[in-house]
């Protein structure tokens, strides 16, 4: 069995967001229970995303590469802000049982379209260059070890 890498586990990370997504826009005019717990799940799942890239992925790589100012991540970082505003533009409007978010949902699915493929076609596999089986282990038992208050920001009281 070969070794697991960040491509590999971040990948599934990803589909399983958008299934979640999916989930969320096909229920969300005909089992409004259901597509706000998937919601749920996906705010929260992707607020944990970004803690584990920002947090443990880009260090990494910036240690290793020396790329800070000039590399990826930057452009990474200033994508998750977007990412984070739009959700919590989906997200009052969840909160207030408004199912007009269409316009704020298909910026959120084109933008996190461009970002994650950014993510899977370059920076994951280049991270996986420059990290050996060891220091890829080392970030997998700390995604593990991220308080959930980190990223856990959803949802109390609705």
């Amino acid at each position: 069995m070969s070794e697991q890498t960040i491509t590999a586990l971040y990948e599934k990370d990803h589909d399983r967001l958008d299934e979640l997504f999916k989930t969320f826009q096909t229920s969300k005019r005909s089992d409004f229970g259901k597509a706000k717990e998937a919601f749920k799940e996906f705010k929260v799942g992707l607020q944990r995303h970004i803690v584990w890239e920002e947090e443990l992925l880009f260090p990494m790589w910036e240690e290793k590469t020396g790329m800070i100012e000039d590399g990826p991540t930057p452009v990474m970082r200033f994508e998750h802000e977007q990412i984070k505003k739009l959700l919590e533009a989906i997200h009052q409007k969840v909160e207030q049982q408004n199912l007009e978010s269409d316009q704020e949902e298909q910026a959120l699915l084109n933008l996190l379209s461009s970002h994650n493929r950014k993510e899977e076609r370059a920076l994951y596999p280049a991270i996986d260059n420059v990290t050996n089986a060891d220091e890829r282990a080392t970030i997998f038992t700390n995604m593990n070890s991220i308080p959930e208050d980190r990223y856990n920001a959803c949802c109390s009281g609705h």
